[in-house]
């Protein structure tokens, strides 16, 4: 049980409240009637984890704070009843993230199938939660019936070209309101951030923590975008050519020796134990050609195979294979576009990522119209916010869409877009006031709770 007390202070962000809002003075989460009890870990540590968000600026480790505290006779009670067990487990795209969340005078009534959906209701819970110029708590009455539209909302963290330190990366999880994908783009060209234990040489540039939020897909984007895997791996880069002798630099992995594939199954079956969430992200995007065609033994295996001058179906041959590969590992997998655009034989439960903005509409026709399950992020890379499901296709097409993923700064937009009802988020001039305060709540936040 944690109890929430009302303390004098001022937040920055200030909203109107209504005639009928409640007054709340303590507030004590309880679970009650559930299936998820005292010790379920996820419960116990979103209690702790909201006191702060509701309240950060009483909640940062002062040992004063006791001394602004107002007494109060009864405390606000938010009852906490999920219905089945699960907090040992991971979730995935099957859990059940839906909600119920009733507030009336003294008591909030939270219900959920899983533990996810009490999460989001949680969130729900702190975002209804604010102050008055006197810094006075206020929650108004309400009903709430909530799911989610899509069941991927993915945050991709670039942290292989950016350094961020564990704590940033730490807040960010914590608090990405109803996104529950975190995509870890955690290898690329200039470091090798991540420890493997089968390959300890591989490391370059280490800085990171395991953390796992909801369902977790770890990047190891191959061939290309690996000039830091070189470094650690020698024989896994092709050496690129000047004329007829190596010119000493090195391009994407090299795809017609043997030991490329014996290096990337033991790499793969360490990343299935230290990631055991639903999937793994293959990238497969962005390849230069240049150093293969350059590289003599690199052209007399094309010829071999009977690729001819074709570097894309050189390409699509190792792609085919890290796919089988992961496949036979039980392991669920994402891919780039690019993947798909090369003409690879791809596995009918692949899931395809478009990344490019040009012609995304046209590309998820091509892709839902060949059977495969999409996820969009080409126009929320940067600025554009835009409707998943704004293409030419039949309804069930329009299914195969399973979500999207967004990159900073513009995530709680894309949240709100992935989560809410189409017809709820098509006017920008009403987002606006939500996403203003929404970012000041953020602010606020990101000043005062620590992790």
């Amino acid at each position: 049980n944690m109890y929430l007390t009302k303390v004098r202070g001022k937040r920055k962000c200030h909203r109107n409240f209504s005639e009928d809002s409640q007054f709340s003075s303590e507030i004590l989460f309880r679970a009650w009637d559930s299936a998820a009890q005292t010790g379920c870990s996820v419960l116990d540590a979103a209690f702790k984890r909201y006191l702060s968000i509701i309240f950060p600026d009483f909640t940062t480790g002062s040992e004063n704070v006791l001394q602004y505290m107002w007494p109060e006779p009864q405390p606000f009670v938010v009852s906490v009843s999920v219905k089945t067990r699960g907090c040992d487990g991971y979730p995935d795209e099957d859990s059940d993230e839906s909600y119920m969340l009733s507030v009336s005078e003294g008591h909030a009534v939270l219900r959920s199938v899983s533990v996810w959906g009490a999460l989001g209701g949680l969130e729900s819970l702190s975002q209804l939660v604010y102050q008055d110029d006197y810094g006075t708590y206020f929650i108004n009455k309400t009903e709430i019936v909530d799911f989610p539209r899509f069941e991927f909302r993915g945050l991709l963290l670039e942290t292989s070209r950016h350094h961020l330190p564990l704590h940033a990366i730490l807040k960010t999880l914590v608090y990405i309101s109803k996104l529950n994908v975190f995509h870890w783009h955690i290898v690329d060209d200039p470091s090798f951030p991540y420890q493997s234990r089968t390959f300890p040489d591989l490391i370059f540039h280490f800085n990171i923590c395991l953390f796992y939020f909801t369902f977790i897909s770890g990047n190891g984007n191959s061939p290309g975008h690996t000039q830091s895997w070189g470094k650690g791996q020698p024989g896994l880069l092709t050496p690129c050519y000047k004329g007829s002798v190596p010119s000493g630099s090195f391009g994407p992995v090299d795809p017609t020796v043997d030991t490329t594939y014996k290096f990337m199954e033991s790499l793969l079956k360490e990343v299935k134990f230290v990631f055991p969430d639903s999937n793994v992200h293959l990238g497969g995007d962005e390849v230069s050609f240049a150093c293969w065609l350059s590289n003599p033994n690199v052209r007399k295996f094309l010829e071999k195979m009977g690729f001819g001058k074709d570097f894309t179906k050189l390409e699509s041959f190792y792609m085919e294979s890290i796919m089988n590969m992961t496949a036979a590992l039980n392991k669920p997998y994402i891919v780039w576009q690019d993947v798909f655009d090369y003409h690879e034989r791809i596995p009918q439960d692949t899931v395809l990522e478009i990344w490019k903005g040009a012609k995304y509409q046209a590309e998820l026709s091509r892709m839902t119209q060949a059977g495969h399950r999409v996820l969009l992020s080409a126009p929320w890379y940067i600025n554009h916010i835009m409707r998943p499901q704004n293409f030419s296709g039949t309804d069930e097409q329009k299914k195969l869409v399973i979500g999207g993923e967004v990159a900073m700064p513009r995530a709680c937009a894309a949240a709100e877009r992935l989560w809410s009802n189409e017809e709820k988020t098509l006017n920008a001039d009403l987002a606006f006031p939500r996403l203003q305060e929404f970012h000041c709540e953020l602010v606020r936040y990101w000043k005062y709770v620590i992790i």
